[in-house]
């Protein structure tokens, strides 16, 4: 296939993909307003352990799940139970657009981190673009002018543990495989989550379990997309459509939840976005690829922070 073309079927995988992500997200906002996000977390992790375990069985090579850094893969798998937490408690309390506006700074939040993680160097332009990124995350949170919740802190708290994932995956990606990086977080949400229940567990009803499955199973078909979308395209084509994420959060906001985000979430929003869209420009200048923005966190696979593979 020419390029162009491999390019564009790259792109609408990837559009795909994060609506996909978006209703997943929408369904976690509806069992949020039930359920501890602890316990959602822990049935997306029980439900997509399957899965997983189809993708060890499918594995030709011989398999071994011992990490060669144990110390960089606990850190990386904490992370991800941290996010994924956080980001579940955040969509229960803060309307959706304001959720994504916040995690969008994640990229910008990355390239604060690669600075004392990574050893790298930030130029005055980059430092210029995190500023004005910080600026528009200010400008949907208004402190002073609007009241600050826990589930703002809780998104703050997602894109800071998102951003780690995505440093350490970058640290660790080249040496460990890409099934241990797909486990141990799943057990480590599965242990941590489970020491929660007796705190906050509910009977789930029904319906809702349908829901808990959906949300397994849509990130782990979103992922999929996502991954045929780099496969195809170049990261540089596929990481922007994250921020297709907002329109859908306008969409399910509105129609599930009668939300409908105002003039200043949309400004900030737009800024942060603009700022995320150009250090992974820079990114792709500096390095040959991007630091691919992160999708809220799912409790799968590489905890919502999503990098090309490798």
């Amino acid at each position: 296939m020419a390029a162009p073309r491999r390019n564009l079927k790259g792109a609408l995988l990837a559009l795909g993909a994060f609506a996909v992500f978006a209703s997943h997200d929408a369904a976690v906002k509806a069992l949020g307003a039930s359920y501890h996000a602890a316990q959602i977390v822990l049935f997306s992790a029980l439900f997509g352990l399957p899965a997983v375990l189809l993708l060890i069985i499918r594995e030709r090579a011989p398999l071994t799940l011992r990490p060669r850094d144990p110390w960089g893969v606990g850190l990386r798998s904490g992370a991800v139970a941290l996010a994924s937490l956080c980001s579940f408690f955040a969509f229960s309390r803060v309307p959706m657009a304001q959720a994504y506006a916040i995690f969008f700074s994640t990229p910008i939040l990355v390239t604060l981190l690669a600075v004392p993680l990574l050893g790298e160097k930030v130029g005055l332009r980059r430092a210029v673009a995190i500023a004005v990124g910080m600026a528009g995350v200010l400008i949907v949170l208004r402190p002073g002018q609007a009241p600050l919740g826990i589930g703002h802190l809780a998104a703050l708290g997602a894109a800071l543990a998102s951003s780690l994932v995505a440093i350490m995956t970058r640290k660790l990606g080249g040496s460990e495989r890409t099934v241990v990086l797909l486990v141990y977080p799943m057990l480590v949400n599965v242990a941590v989550m489970g020491l929660a229940q007796p705190f906050v567990y509910r009977p789930v009803a029904g319906a809702d379990l349908l829901l808990m499955i959906y949300v397994a199973f849509g990130a782990f078909f979103a992922m999929s997309l996502l991954i045929a979308a780099y496969r195809n395209a170049e990261a540089v084509l596929v990481a922007p459509m994250q921020y297709s994420q907002i329109i859908w959060a306008v969409i399910f906001g509105l129609a599930f939840f009668g939300e409908m985000p105002d003039l200043q979430t949309l400004i900030g929003a737009g800024i942060v976005m603009a700022s995320g869209l150009y250090i992974l420009m820079r990114e792709r200048r500096l390095h040959g690829a991007p630091v691919a923005p992160a999708a809220p966190p799912a409790g799968q696979g590489a905890g919502g922070t999503l990098t090309p593979p490798r």
